[in-house]
């Protein structure tokens, strides 16, 4: 049933419309006036205003042939990373490619023409569907921040599917918490050669702290890292100013508290330490700590209608979708601290983020036809509901 050349050609024509993160705006204009043409009423949010970017995000809301069926959420991001611009697009063996210069952006661009390509496929045939609200976000790649500041008075659905994962035979039901970590440790600055004892180098002592942190896999749902580190003017200057920031992920809430807890203790510790022994009268070394929450974590029951439903249609189509957990964060981790219960669908996309990405046509053929079931069977069940 899904068009497979149609297809195509809707990912190969999104890819070639630049829209990395915060510049999303030829491609938001793009998708508005597609989507309108299906009949959808489409309405675009004020987080462009907010986070800096040059549109806000897409709510297109389809009324549906079976009204009493609650709406259904889905949902992509339209950003895409760096190098994004200018994409070249080469296919082959069933499997599309950017040229190596560039990123290919499926994801998740393959998730946009899916999306696309199953709405295309409900107004041709007739299909019995329930309420949709398609969710097209901005700026996910750099915070999630479109999730994060998308105006949820305009969304009604309680349930719904992220298309943004890799595997197009498994549903994330589970993805950790993370918070954000970020330490300005302030030494003071001097001559490192003519007077060096008149300093008190940051680097160094953030370098203390760093080395007695447990980083890497922590256990089984706990990471943590330590991903950048700015710092010192030049080498015969004392720096007088480090920053370093991080991250703390897990799928326990009370693990992301302790370990969180463990980095800015590390930091505090190694500050207290040198005041200790080298007591000042101008309050150097200090340390200022900053910790928020970069997105909550997410764990759906498999028991949830939103998995039974995603693992009934898989059926129908001859294999099982396994239940995944998964490492990282997405529109998903958000949409539940909002009271979304969302599943996390794939595509088939590959090595994202690097120049190397790719994705089969077939993967996502496969993944269309998923979520074109998905939708027709929630109609169904819910034919005689209201």
């Amino acid at each position: 049933m899904i068009n497979r050349n149609r297809l195509a050609k809707t990912f190969t024509d999104l890819v070639r419309i630049n829209s990395v993160s915060k510049k999303e705006g030829a491609i938001a204009k793009a998708l508005c006036k597609m989507l309108e043409s299906m009949g959808a009423e489409v309405l675009v949010d004020n987080a462009g205003d907010k986070i800096g970017s040059d549109t806000g995000n897409i709510i297109a809301k389809f009324k549906g042939t079976e009204k009493a069926a609650p709406p259904l959420l889905l949902n992509a991001h339209i950003d895409t990373v760096q190098p994004g611009e200018n994409i070249k697009v080469l296919f082959s063996d069933d499997t599309f490619r950017s040229d190596g210069t560039t990123i290919l952006a499926a994801d998740d661009k393959s998730a946009v023409a899916i999306l696309l390509e199953t709405l295309t496929i409900l107004k041709e045939q007739n299909l019995k569907y329930g309420p949709l609200e398609v969710v097209l976000t901005v700026c996910e790649e750099i915070g999630l921040l479109g999730a994060k500041h998308l105006d949820y008075s305009m969304i009604t659905a309680k349930h719904g599917y992220c298309i943004d994962a890799t595997d197009v035979e498994g549903i994330v039901t589970r993805a950790p918490g993370a918070n954000r970590l970020r330490f300005d440790v302030h030494g003071r600055d001097a001559h490192a050669g003519a007077a060096p004892e008149k300093g008190i180098n940051a680097i160094q002592i953030a370098s203390r702290a760093i080395a007695d942190m447990d980083l890497g896999r922590i256990d089984e749902e706990t990471t943590a890292n330590m991903g950048i580190i700015r710092g010192g003017k030049a080498t015969n200057i004392v720096p007088d100013l480090v920053t370093v920031e991080g991250e703390v992920r897990s799928h326990d809430v009370n693990r992301l508290e302790e370990e969180t807890k463990k980095i800015v203790a590390a930091f505090e510790h190694e500050v207290a330490a040198y005041n200790n022994s080298n007591p000042s009268g101008d309050g150097l070394p200090k340390v200022d700590i900053s910790v928020e929450s970069d997105f909550p974590h997410m764990n759906v029951s498999e028991e949830h209608p939103v998995v039974q439903l995603a693992r009934e249609a898989a059926d129908r189509k001859g294999y099982q979708l396994a239940c995944k957990t998964s490492g990282g964060g997405s529109d998903a981790n958000i949409f539940a601290g909002n009271g979304i219960v969302t599943g996390v669908l794939g595509t088939g996309m590959h090595d994202m983020h690097t120049v190397r990405e790719s994705v089969r046509l077939n993967d996502m053929v496969q993944s269309a036809e998923l979520i074109l079931e998905i939708i027709q069977l929630h109609a169904i069940k819910n034919k005689d509901k209201g």
